[in-house]
């Protein structure tokens, strides 16, 4: 298991970028897998950072990776309010397509296995199979 903890500065992003590295590295991830695993995750740090702890660095975003033989689960959790994860607008739909964010979660779902909502959407934890 690894763990990350960082502040709410979108610049520790490149922090995260290093785990998800060396988890890639230690389970010897192919080039697909690493991407999407990089572009996921760090999706969903950034909308810790940003949406749940709302750019406030004294709050904190704790990254845990756990692995078995058949999948790794990034588990990130920031201090915000919440959400309700349940009523997300479609980005699909015509009066969303403009817009310039809303596409976070549908990526991270689009890009894994599993996205998981736990705690009012403070903790969600992303499956990706491995070795298929």
């Amino acid at each position: 298991m690894h763990k990350l903890e960082v502040k709410s500065d979108i610049s520790n992003i490149s922090e995260v970028e290093k785990l998800i590295d060396v988890v890639c590295d230690d389970l010897k991830l192919n080039e697909d897998n690493y991407g999407n695993i990089l572009i996921a995750v760090t999706e969903a740090v950034t909308n810790a950072i940003v949406h749940g702890n709302q750019n406030n660095n004294i709050k904190t975003v704790i990254i845990t990776v756990d692995s078995t033989v058949k999948e790794v689960v990034f588990t990130v959790i920031d201090e915000g309010g919440g959400f309700d994860f349940n009523t997300l607008p479609d980005p699909l739909a015509p009066e969303n397509l403009e817009k310039p964010n809303g596409r976070g979660i549908f990526l991270m779902k689009s890009l894994s296995d599993k996205v998981e909502f736990f705690d009012e959407g403070r903790k969600v934890c992303i499956t990706f199979v491995i070795n298929e």
